[in-house]
């Protein structure tokens, strides 16, 4: 396996194949967070950390279960029975994990945004889907959770910039935050021009 077979999934989810505006996994957490709130920007990044680890650590889980239990029971139709609750089994001992070692960032309360997060579930069942070995598919996670922590900063920043504008009254809100995630998502797809088939 060559640097580029590892590079190439990672930028590939962080950027061109985008969890939250390529494939809409992870749109909750996105749209939760209110501008404004107290310390919002460390929240932004706890959640970014949080999710970018869940997901690796569950792509570790999900591809041991895969190949050492459902494929060689020919259980793989159980996929979703067994990934679902062994993510959201691992959600608060991350969360622990996380605030033990990095007790600046507010990781308390961020349990219900990665339990909604279906981006760590949908990326079990891509990675399993896919199946091209332990390093792409962890490689395909960093770069997911990357691309999530990405787009989650700069809707954070866009939100806070459209709260102190003047946004016509029927597009404050809700509607504003959704034509600018549709905006983001156009702006990403800039970034298939890197890869020419």
């Amino acid at each position: 396996m060559t640097m580029i077979d590892l590079v190439f999934p990672l930028v590939s989810a962080a950027l061109l194949n985008n969890f939250v505006l390529h494939w809409p996994l992870g749109v909750d957490p996105l749209l939760q967070a209110r501008p404004g709130a107290a310390g919002e920007r460390l929240t932004v990044h706890a959640l970014g950390i949080a999710t970018s680890a869940l997901m690796l650590i569950i792509t570790l889980l999900s591809h041991a279960l895969y190949h050492y239990l459902l494929a060689p029971l020919g259980l793989d139709a159980m996929q979703l029975f067994v990934f679902l609750p062994a993510s959201v089994l691992l959600v608060g001992p991350v969360l622990a994990l996380l605030a033990r070692g990095l007790p600046r960032l507010p990781f308390a309360g961020l349990a219900p945004l990665l339990l909604g997060n279906a981006g760590i579930l949908g990326l079990s069942l891509l990675n399993a889907a896919d199946d091209q070995g332990l390093a792409r598919a962890l490689a395909t996670s960093l770069g997911a959770g990357l691309g999530f922590w990405l787009i989650l900063s700069l809707f954070s920043d866009l939100r806070q910039r459209t709260s102190q504008e003047e946004v016509p009254r029927p597009f404050r809100g809700l509607p504003i935050e959704l034509i600018s995630a549709g905006l983001m998502g156009l702006a990403f797809l800039g970034f298939t021009a890197l890869v020419k088939p």
